[in-house]
């Protein structure tokens, strides 16, 4: 079975020269013009990617994007932004409302094409075959279950989004070193990028208010100032101080500390 894209574009010229590439490769493409067709198709269709203009008559893109990720039949698809807005904090904004990856205009339809493709190949694949057994899925508080892309963390699941699961792994199985931004972006998001790491800085941010007592102040996901990334989880002499931190943070922020334990097989 093919694909399923979904194009949300209001300028026409542009929705059907991306409809006609993309059918022409080999993906089933359904179009909408504005932001209510666009949610209507969404849950019509539940389509594998969504391709989601900011710019839409009725309902804006930011806003559609949030809509999306508020259902939770829309919630894990994968959203590629395309916009002619291509500064920092426009892509920060996208990230913030729940788009996976941002594309300018004008831009190649050969670059687009393998965003999705690295889109479809993250978020579709297998999460059980397609970590091997050699790699790291459990180190001190922190045990990462790929079935559910969640993450136990001092005892407790978390929630993770696709992204922020990769990202998590990516960093886990390097834990104690430095990452450098390049290879966080290969690996994660699967194609060469350009310089920009405005993609990691707003994931990572998300990561921090799940995991961290005070994401402003990390104690696990730190910054590397000019070099990268660093996941440092606590030993084992740390661990009761520390889980004795992220309950009274649980506490404060009435989080539930009161569930058994996840057993992982």
């Amino acid at each position: 079975m093919k694909p399923c894209i979904l194009l949300i574009e209001d300028d026409h010229d542009m929705r059907e020269l991306v409809c006609g590439h993309l059918t022409h490769t080999g993906f089933d493409v359904q179009k909408a013009e504005d932001g209510i067709k666009g949610q209507a198709l969404a849950l019509q269709y539940e389509p594998d990617l969504i391709l989601l203009d900011l710019m839409l008559p009725k309902v804006d893109g930011l806003t559609l994007c949030q809509r999306l990720r508020r259902d939770e039949r829309t919630a894990n698809i994968p959203i590629l932004m395309i916009t002619a807005l291509g500064g920092t904090k426009d892509k920060v904004t996208g990230f913030n409302s729940g788009a996976d990856d941002y594309i300018t205009k004008p831009f190649d339809l050969e670059e687009l094409q393998v965003r999705i493709k690295a889109l479809l190949r993250r978020t579709k694949r297998a999460p059980v075959s397609g970590i091997s057994q050699q790699e790291i899925l459990s180190f001190g508080p922190l045990t990462l279950v790929p079935e559910r892309f969640e993450a136990i963390w001092f005892d407790l699941p978390v929630r993770l989004t696709h992204l922020e699961f990769e990202l998590l792994h990516c960093l886990l199985q390097r834990h104690g070193q430095t990452v450098a931004p390049s290879l966080i972006l290969k690996e994660v998001w699967g194609y060469e990028p350009d310089d920009d790491i405005e993609t990691i800085r707003v994931h990572v941010r998300h990561l921090r208010t799940k995991l961290e007592p005070d994401p402003r102040k990390p104690k696990f996901i730190k910054t590397v100032y000019g070099a990268g990334y660093c996941l440092e989880l606590p030993k084992d002499e740390q661990l009761l101080e520390f889980s004795q931190l992220i309950n009274d943070y649980r506490q404060e922020k009435g989080i539930s500390t009161s569930q058994e334990k996840v057993s992982i097989s």
